[in-house]
């Protein structure tokens, strides 16, 4: 397929792997692990990927794999996850990408898939095409030499320290567990469970390799690094299905005596300040968007999750990129959606970047009327989207992709 001239779009070969690697090792500035090259190819199928020829090199490339991805409501929906996405730096500025995303968007609509997702590097080029953040994260810094827990904070126990290797199948049933409860997480496949277990150097960052600490409904995994100001322990990865593991499992994280701060990534309504005597100690040294989601089919994706209060409205969505905007009726009785086209009076006007932030209650409603990214013609309505749109349970990333 040539959408540019001089510029050839087709699906990858097995001898495209190689070009593949460069690319990607060029776009984000580092190496991959070979010896998971097999896992990747089990996560993202080679034949799925979307490449930019010119002249025999590759230029461009994204790849694709089905996702099964929990939605406000505990439910799931099948979505196609992007990643890998990369324009040569000797071809910018050609329409690549949108020739790239084109032929993807191409693919999910002919799949039926309601949803895109991906992890973006950068912010200011997907709204475009119709994209917008839907989790967000704080990285947190805490003094555990100075941490307290509040007198009314549990101590429920039952964490023990375990090895990787023992961890392996409790963490897989509790990841599965946990991720049917939570917006934003994805069904996890065996070959991103081998690929993290391995715990490759290229992707310690300077660390130690992983340690484990496991409850019969949690885990967390760790490493040590040495900074400038002592030992820092940095949680990698955290998944606790009922609060009392949750609490156990931070009790456990605070008692490594050696390190001066524990380093972590929670939500917007973590409870973790809340347990302690001075929530000062959990400082917030980043924020940031963890995915990016797409509407492919307004109604499919709309009535696939459920919503905390009733509604009946009209949605005048824009759709910058490809056709999936229109004007849709939108009727919530007691949390189940119903939405059609409709030639009604719109209540809202948004793009559907905007629909896609709120789609998993992180981003308000609210907040785009402000920015007047979305127009409202009644505060009540707007009110009542906005609580609608919510969600029990904030979205997290169930795995980085």
């Amino acid at each position: 397929m040539t959408l540019i001239p001089g510029i050839t779009i087709r699906s990858a070969t097995e001898d495209d792997v190689a070009a593949i690697q460069l690319l990607g090792d060029t776009s984000f500035g580092m190496r991959g692990d070979p010896a998971h090259a097999r896992l990747r190819a089990q996560l993202w199928p080679t034949e799925e990927a979307i490449l930019a020829i010119d002249d025999g090199r590759v230029v461009g490339h994204a790849r694709s794999t089905r996702m099964t991805l929990t939605v406000p409501g505990e439910r799931t929906v099948e979505a196609c996850g992007i990643a890998g996405v990369g324009v040569s730096p000797t071809h910018r500025r050609r329409g690549i990408l949108r020739a790239i995303y084109t032929e993807q968007h191409r693919r999910t609509e002919a799949d039926g898939l309601a949803l895109t997702i991906f992890t973006a590097s950068q912010g200011a080029i997907y709204g475009r095409f119709g994209y917008g953040p839907s989790i967000r994260e704080n990285a947190v810094s805490i003094d555990r030499r100075f941490v307290e827990f509040l007198p009314s904070t549990p101590d429920p126990g039952g964490v023990v320290l375990s090895t990787l290797a023992d961890a392996g199948a409790p963490m897989r049933a509790i990841y599965d567990r946990w991720r049917r409860l939570v917006p934003g997480a994805q069904a996890r496949p065996e070959a991103r469970w081998r690929m993290e277990l391995d715990d490759p150097p290229a992707f310690r960052n300077g660390g130690t390799d992983l340690f484990a600490f496991l409850h019969p409904d949690g885990y967390a995994l760790y490493r040590y690094h040495r900074r400038e100001h002592g030992m820092v322990a940095v949680v990698e990865n955290m998944r606790a299905v009922t609060p009392e593991a949750d609490i156990a499992l931070w009790r456990a994280l605070f008692g490594l005596e050696l390190c001066s701060h524990v380093e972590a990534s929670i939500t917007d309504n973590d409870p973790l300040p809340y347990l302690l005597t001075d929530l000062r100690l959990v400082r917030t040294k980043a924020r940031y968007d963890t995915l990016w989601l797409r509407l492919m089919d307004v109604p499919a994706a709309l009535t696939a999750r459920s919503y905390l209060r009733d509604l009946d409205i009209v949605l005048a969505v824009q759709d910058p990129f490809r056709n999936a905007g229109g004007t849709f009726a939108l009727t919530v009785r007691d949390g189940i959606a119903e939405c059609t086209p409709t030639t009604r009076t719109p209540d809202f006007e948004l793009g559907i970047d905007v629909l896609a932030s709120m789609y998993l209650g992180a981003y308000p409603a609210r907040v785009f009327a402000a920015a007047n990214r979305l127009q409202a013609k009644d505060a009540v309505q707007l009110r009542a989207l906005d609580e609608a749109f919510g969600a029990e349970r904030d979205a997290v990333l169930g795995w980085f992709f």
